[in-house]
């Protein structure tokens, strides 16, 4: 464990090359933040690495994996944050872990106003650290989460892990392919940026957020300041960033069935047409014409929810109560399991309705013979109890967090909204406070701490962090 972590803050040492780059092009002093982050970070790497050189040799056991899947997000997270301690925006030690779990579980929430006037260096580390997240997240989800057998991930062994018809491939063939992937979806999305008017810059760091899911602008204003041409680039993106990157392996390879074949993906599209839908209505009773600024607010904002990205085109919470609820009700269900999205994932929901139709089967009919199915594939009990087992953990922190922040003095619309969004990794809320027209910076140091635990909790699927204050796990 300690091999892998100490790699792992020795590889994001060398990332803050990039920002210091940036800086010292334009004479930005703050490059020397970065500079020495950048030492101490490597530095620290390189003695965990050789300290613990003979790890390598040993292969991980179950309970050492739940470790290092906690264990090694914290760790790149606190050393994450050194440039916005000893740099612009000097940030103390709550917020700067705010803004960088923020940023690696691709949440989008930030505690720093006045993103325009900051370094340029600073945007590119909260942008690395989105895409670095998104990328990490999906190898989490299809490599580790599955083997240690967390909120039904187990089932997708033999769904979304079959990329070749076969059984499930080497780890190395799963990283090499859907890190293509990314790389390629990133550079066609910041394309797409530039074709609709955004700046070079401007293009290559919001395309690290969209195809992320993560949401990190350059500007407070987030997509308010760009293009409705950039609105709809960007609406694509992150639904495709939502959905399955084993599917865009598979029809990268050949199968023109792969997406629109895989029962999840045509399931999200079929609840965010939905969602859509009712919010156009939402409208339309509030007396409002429908245009095309008014389609392409509702097609971009409800892409943004329910994909966890959390961009913003306009404040939505003007809309009503009833479009309120639409929103809140996206930030529940999110996108699909192998994405870069955060939340329960489409998936979950399947399988329990598939659960749900057996029973209902049962109740006139006693003495059928029916199992659940997912994609073909048989549900089994310890599925079913898993992801049972998820939706009460997600449900019971989201409302032990929700009463923690009422607690600590934050009005029930904030509160409430802001466990929901860091529990899904969304980003910003409901309400004047934390909606799209706000951010987090005014909330108390102890909120910022709670959210903070709710988003890394969130972003590694809950059980894995709870198994580890297990004293069974322990004795094991």
């Amino acid at each position: 464990m300690g091999y892998v972590v100490g790699w792992l803050i020795g590889l994001l040492g060398v990332m803050m090359v990039c920002p210091i780059v940036v800086d010292f092009q334009d004479g930005d002093a703050n490059y020397r933040a970065f500079a020495v982050s950048l030492v101490l970070t490597v530095t620290t790497g390189a003695a965990l690495t050789m300290a613990c050189a003979e790890g390598w040799r040993t292969d991980l056991s179950l309970r050492q994996g739940f470790l290092l899947t906690t264990g090694a997000w914290v760790a790149f997270i606190m050393a994450s944050t050194l440039p916005l301690m000893l740099g612009a925006p000097g940030l103390d030690l709550g917020r700067a872990l705010f803004e960088t779990t923020s940023a690696l579980t691709t949440t989008g929430g930030t505690v720093m106003p006045g993103l325009e006037h900051l370094p340029r260096g600073v945007l590119v580390w909260r942008m690395l650290l989105t895409w670095v997240g998104g990328v990490g997240i999906v190898l989490m989800a299809l490599i580790l989460l599955p083997v240690l057998n967390i909120g039904g991930m187990q089932m997708l062994r033999n769904s979304d892990f079959n990329t070749l018809g076969k059984v499930l491939p080497r780890a190395r063939e799963i990283v090499v392919s859907c890190g293509l992937v990314y790389v390629v979806l990133t550079l066609v999305c910041a394309l797409g940026y530039v074709w609709s008017g955004m700046s070079g810059f401007d293009g290559v760091m919001h395309a690290m957020g969209t195809v992320a899911t993560g949401g990190m602008g350059n500007y407070d204003s987030s997509f308010a300041a760009f293009s409705p041409a950039a609105q709809y680039v960007c609406t694509i993106f992150m639904l495709l960033g939502a959905m399955s990157f084993v599917r865009f392996v598979q029809f990268a390879r050949g199968d023109r069935r792969a997406l629109w074949g895989d029962s999840q993906i045509r399931a999200f599209l079929a609840i965010y047409a939905a969602f859509c839908l009712a919010l156009v209505l939402a409208r339309v009773l509030r007396a409002e014409p429908v245009s095309e600024r008014m389609l392409r607010e509702v097609l971009f904002n409800m892409a943004s929810v329910i994909t966890t990205t959390g961009y913003a085109s306009t404040d939505y919470t003007l809309w009503g109560s009833m479009a309120e609820t639409l929103f809140f009700c996206a930030m529940m269900i999110c996108g699909c399991s192998g994405s870069t999205s955060g939340g329960p994932k489409v998936f979950r929901y399947q399988l329990l309705l598939a659960n749900v139709a057996v029973e209902l089967k049962r109740l006139h009919r006693p003495n059928i013979i029916a199992t659940p199915r997912f994609q073909g594939q048989v549900i089994t009990e310890d599925v079913t109890r898993s992801v049972m087992a998820y939706f009460m953990a997600f449900f019971l922190t989201l409302g032990l967090g929700a009463v923690a922040l009422v607690l600590l003095g934050l009005d029930p619309v904030t509160a409430i909204s802001g466990a929901a969004t860091s529990l899904s990794n969304v980003g910003p809320g409901l309400g004047p406070v934390i909606g799209p027209a706000g951010n987090f910076s005014s909330l108390p140091d102890p909120a910022i701490w709670v959210l903070t635990l709710l988003m890394l909790v969130g972003r590694l699927e809950l059980l894995a962090v709870y198994v580890l204050f297990s004293t069974a796990f322990w004795r094991a």
